[in-house]
């Protein structure tokens, strides 16, 4: 399996990226798939049925809608967040898709957006598309969303083969013990390393300008949440807190990180807020690596950013790199899907991926960024995902600022040792998988458990 930094880090919108961005590239897949089989011309009507966790809480991560606009033709990463609400509700009252974008067909809601009680056995997040011709059933295919935006068809998922990349690497690493042995080898740092294996897909100037096109919309995702105030939607009336945070930051006028821990940290918890929330509103962010857990990975980069006297392209681009490597052990060992190992593979990789990129730009060993991802996954191990009705705002939010925080300490704290540690992050990523197959399935993604059950009881 050959995952690159840009499989981990894509630019979509809110406020899911299992739930929202997935189904969505699902559905233009689907589209995509019709288009080359010479059937978009025939299609009639369509019909949507979401499963598992797609189905508990797709509602409030808006996973109809976002499959509806992948109907339509429209990319998490190219769709206008601000005409979604439009469209559906211009759908709702004609009783028309406009599949591709072009085509109209009948789709009524009620009888064609179905939400079945029922787990699919490759993945709790599962959606069957169907499109019907004037003779019948015309074509239907399985997605499963596994958690950062990736999508798996059924005939991936039958063959046992989920990711079809295999592109060739020349250091390929599968362990973080591996990774270190690599590095050791061939005299590399971990950014290096990667770099090298990125270049297997595109040149290193393309990587560059991408990895810096994700960083500016990273940049633009924490403008535009503290520009914004008032509720939330959704219905829990959680206000949003940036806009005024950064308002009472900029009034404080304190000194930088050396002259006010406190005031460092409450930076990085605004940049954390603001990305979250801007995520919960469905707006255009980066999914770092999952959507719930976005505003961690650019919250740490905000702050070295900001508090570091010099600052270069090199760092962010260090940075990334130096994330994405534990990005992909995460991926390949355990999973970065709160529907299937809780939120420990959400906001925990997130953690551990933030502290390594932050380890790296400030000079960790591939030993000591290893440490600092360990420390950063250890301390989030058990982490259910039980978001209150269904919306990726409580606790997701601020769960977000807490782990930007716990991942510049884990950094700190990496870097004044040797790397040497008592648990291998090999170790604590197979506990996660182990945690996540022992949870109980009401603490991963289908609110029917934890705080979601909590706050309906209060």
């Amino acid at each position: 399996m050959a995952i690159s930094v840009f499989d981990l880090f894509k630019i979509g919108i809110g406020p899911s990226s299992s739930h929202t961005v997935g189904p969505m590239r699902a559905a233009a897949l689907f589209v995509q798939g019709l288009r080359e089989r010479g059937l978009l011309e025939q299609v009639r009507r369509v019909e949507v049925q979401l499963f598992g966790s797609l189905s508990a809480t797709g509602i409030g991560h808006g996973s109809d809608n976002a499959t509806i606009m992948g109907l339509m033709g429209e990319w998490p990463d190219a769709i206008d967040p601000s005409q979604i609400g439009l469209r559906i509700e211009r759908l709702r009252e004609t009783n028309t898709l406009l599949l591709d974008g072009r085509l109209p067909v009948s789709f009524v809601w009620a009888r064609d957006m179905l939400l079945v009680d029922e787990n699919l056995p490759f993945h709790p997040n599962a959606m069957t598309l169907m499109v019907f011709g004037d003779n019948g059933e015309l074509h239907r295919d399985t997605y499963y969303s596994v958690g950062g935006g990736f999508v798996v068809d059924q005939a991936q998922a039958s063959s046992g083969v989920a990711d079809m990349d295999r592109t060739e690497l020349p250091y390929e690493f599968s362990s973080a013990a591996e990774l270190l042995g690599l590095c050791r080898t061939h005299n590399l740092r971990v950014a290096e390393l990667m770099l090298a294996n990125e270049k297997a897909w595109r040149s290193e100037e393309e990587i560059r300008s991408a990895l810096m096109t994700l960083w500016r919309a990273m940049q633009d995702c924490v403008e535009q949440g503290l520009k914004h105030e008032g509720i939330l939607p959704g219905g829990l009336n959680v206000r949003r807190r940036a806009a005024r945070l950064h308002r009472s930051l900029q009034e404080l006028n304190k000194p930088n990180v050396i002259g006010s821990t406190l005031s460092a940290m409450e930076w990085v918890n605004l940049f954390a807020l603001a990305v979250n929330e801007e995520n919960a509103a469905g707006g255009r962010m980066v999914t770092a690596p999952t959507n719930g857990a976005a505003g961690i990975i650019p919250a740490v980069l905000h702050y070295f950013m900001k508090f570091s006297e010099i600052v270069t392209e090199a760092n962010v681009i260090d940075y990334f790199l130096g994330a994405a490597a534990v990005g992909i052990l995460c991926k390949k060992n355990a999973s970065i899907s709160g529907a299937e190992v809780g939120c420990q593979g959400e906001v925990g990789s997130a953690c551990a991926m933030a502290a390594a990129g932050l380890a790296e730009i400030l000079g960790a060993t591939p030993e000591q960024l290893c440490n600092a991802a360990e420390i950063g996954l250890e301390h989030n191990l058990g982490l259910t995902c039980d978001p209150v009705g269904g919306l990726v705002q409580v606790p997701c939010i601020e769960r977000n600022a807490i782990a930007a925080v716990k991942a510049i300490n884990a950094a700190q704290m990496a870097l004044r040792g040797d790397g040497q540690h008592f648990i291998s992050l090999d170790r604590v990523i197979r506990t996660m998988r182990d945690t996540g197959a022992d949870m109980h399935d009401k603490y991963k993604e289908t609110s029917r458990g934890g705080l979601a059950v909590s706050a309906v009881e209060c």
